[in-house]
């Protein structure tokens, strides 16, 4: 793991960004309110129980660092490991990362929502632009994780965390950041919409 400062740039995290623990230790606090402050403008609320966290590489490198910590992991061979699940998380070019949660509380609640919401994760799209006389919003359909799809899907009940994206070619990117644009779930279950703020959509394509 490296022992210097992590660094800021673009593509995978790599072992070298990663800051061994006590070295993290000493810039967990300055680092930890950074990630909150980026996370507020990138958390969006769709609805009641749904709630999306669009991630990057800097999100990425906490959830990293803070695994790290908590399991008190030392060699690269851990800390590779997780490079290697959390690394296809950060978008690429003109993509959106998105962590989708859904936010149920009590054992009452997972067990009715949890079969109700099967394949919720699907449900979700992207729109961009606003409906005027004779136009409908551009769509962007949602990609889901084929790797965590394939851990996470179950016929019967879905589960509380899923892993989705949305590619946007260019056309579809200056849409985006010159707005509106919306999160919509369209499950038949869950109807809900939320718009993307503007400050959301600019720190969102900031990663591109």
């Amino acid at each position: 793991m490296a022992d210097s400062s992590a660094s800021s740039g673009r593509g995978p995290l790599a072992l070298s960004d990663v800051l061994d623990t006590r070295a993290y230790e000493r810039e967990r606090a300055a680092f930890r309110a950074e990630v909150m402050a980026l996370k507020r403008l990138r958390r969006v609320a769709i609805g009641p129980l749904v709630t999306v966290v669009f991630e990057n590489r800097t999100t990425m490198r906490f959830q990293i660092q803070e695994m790290a910590r908590a399991e008190r992991m030392t060699t690269d061979d851990q800390i590779q490991a997780e490079l290697d699940v959390y690394n296809p998380l950060i978008p690429g070019p003109g993509e959106l990362s998105l962590t989708m949660f859904i936010e149920l509380t009590s054992e009452g609640e997972l067990r009715e929502w949890l079969p109700k919401l099967v394949g919720v994760e699907r449900a979700l799209e992207l729109r961009l632009g606003e409906a005027a006389a004779g136009a409908t919003p551009e769509i962007v359909p949602v990609v889901v994780d084929p790797a965590h799809e394939a851990q996470l899907t179950r016929e019967e009940v879905t589960a509380s965390v899923h892993y989705v994206r949305f590619a946007l070619d260019a056309g579809q990117q200056g849409r985006f950041v010159e707005g509106p644009a919306s999160l919509v779930l369209d499950h038949p279950a869950y109807r809900h919409e939320a718009a993307l703020s503007e400050a959301t959509r600019r720190s969102l394509a900031s990663d591109w």
